[in-house]
């Protein structure tokens, strides 16, 4: 069953007005009905801060702040809301660049060109699978790693792991938070 995103709100960041129009077409044809725009990073961060929103679309490589920039501004743990899911666009599909992406702090990656499809992937894992949010020294972010490997057999990180590391605190305050943007 589709999922339903009439009541969720976008900002969508790109500095090439053909890609906006081009995601916000696909973001209306599966029923998002509340998009905000900018064209670069310190416009959305601007736009964000008086109209909070429940995801953001942002584009890599922009003027002024780009995309990781956004995401670190966004992720500062004393900023409006940076529990926001981030799905990052770009056109740099490497490996390097998608865990670059993940270590800033970026929820979701989303290779150009995009599809309805992959768009909409994006959009229900924010929203149906929002991992927990990790707090160490020098992260602040939802949790990097997706599943468990069953083979795996090196040092224990997760909370409920028998291991002695203190320095990895899990946030759930993102669960709560969650749980009442999609209620609204």
């Amino acid at each position: 069953m589709p999922h339903d995103f009439s009541q969720i709100s976008v900002l969508l960041v790109d500095d090439s007005l053909y890609m906006r129009r081009l995601v916000r077409s696909l973001l209306n044809g599966l029923g998002v009905r509340h998009i905000l725009e900018a064209e670069d990073g310190a416009a959305a961060l601007e736009v964000f801060q008086q109209n909070p929103c429940d995801i953001i679309i942002t584009d890599w490589v922009m003027p002024v702040y780009d995309g990781l920039e956004l995401t670190a501004a966004v992720r500062n743990p004393d900023g409006d809301n940076p529990y926001t899911p981030i799905i990052m666009l770009s056109g740099y599909s490497e490996r390097s660049r998608v865990v670059q992406a993940r270590d800033a702090g970026v929820t979701e990656f989303l290779c150009k060109p995009i599809s309805a499809r992959q768009l909409y992937l994006r959009l229900e894992s924010c929203i149906e699978h929002p991992r927990p949010f990790i707090r160490t020294q020098t992260f602040f972010g939802p949790d990097r790693r997706r599943f468990v490997h069953p083979n795996y057999t090196g040092e224990k990180k997760r909370e409920g792991d028998v291991d002695d590391d203190d320095d990895v605190e899990v946030d759930d305050t993102l669960d709560h938070e969650a749980d009442a943007a999609v209620a609204k």
